[in-house]
């Protein structure tokens, strides 16, 4: 019999980052914070610092295949996290597999280049992507350049953001966060959308350039959706604590970058 005191689960799949800023340690730390055990199966492991990424590894397909076979096949998971991949193979297993395991929840962040600049998505990887992946997503998370490599279309205005979450939606996924933190001007829009149509948020942008926002927010919904709350909920409660880490973020190392105090 369970212990009716153990936290809900949840799995992130992604990249190491070995600075503890963004990646796999970001989720387990958001997982932590929202009261959630973390399982995390790596995909990638990357050599970076707050300056940027030096190397990535990707991890070969039967090991990433028998650490999600160890966690399914042990832990009741409500929610997975998908976040750097790193290439098109990668993305087709996890999306296998994943089709195969049906969790309840499944949040898909399409990292896809780092905050210093470097490619974390080979592009072969994106028609991968968009049509094995997105459409098993209850919840996609690009923010502004991921969403013009997935539909293939500037993104320079309101109108244009909006066409674009409906043309996310479009590719399957039940319901797209596009987040506004690329475009310009003082206030920060995030955008969600579902089959309710569309929920802004809006926030003043903050002086700082975080590291690691995406893999928190991502995992922030992951957590809140094992907790219980609903998609628009789960992002609300998720895109204010982002706000209220990065507030409080700190700079570990010698870059500009502030790590978010999870």
């Amino acid at each position: 019999m369970a212990n009716t005191l153990t936290p809900p689960i949840a799995l992130t799949i992604a990249g190491s980052d070995s600075g503890g800023g963004a990646g796999i340690q970001a989720d387990l730390k958001t997982f932590h914070a929202h009261g959630v055990h973390g399982l995390s199966a790596i995909a990638a492991i990357t050599s970076q610092n707050t300056r940027g990424v030096t190397a990535v590894h990707a991890v070969p397909l039967a090991h990433i295949r028998s650490q999600l076979n160890a966690l399914f096949d042990d832990f009741p998971i409500a929610a997975v996290k998908t976040g750097m991949l790193g290439n098109a193979a990668t993305v087709r297993l996890v999306a296998r597999e994943l089709r195969k395991r049906k969790p309840a929840w499944l949040v898909v962040d399409p990292v896809m280049i780092s905050t210093s600049g470097s490619r974390l998505l080979d592009e072969d990887a994106v028609d991968a992507m968009v049509n094995e992946l997105i459409p098993l997503a209850d919840v996609l998370t690009p923010n502004l350049p991921e969403a013009e490599a997935l539909i293939g279309a500037s993104l320079r205005n309101a109108n244009q953001m909006i066409k674009a979450g409906e043309t996310l939606r479009a590719l399957g996924a039940d319901s797209v966060l596009l987040k506004g933190g690329h475009a310009s001007g003082g206030e920060i829009v995030d955008r969600f959308f579902d089959e309710r149509g569309m929920m802004e948020i809006r926030h003043a942008r903050l002086p700082r350039e975080g590291h690691g926002t995406g893999c928190t927010l991502a995992s922030a919904i992951a957590a809140e959706l094992a907790n219980g709350l609903s998609p628009r909920q789960a992002v609300r409660r998720a895109t204010a604590y982002v706000l209220r880490a990065l507030k409080q973020g700190y700079r570990p190392g010698g870059g500009a970058i502030h790590v978010l105090r999870h």
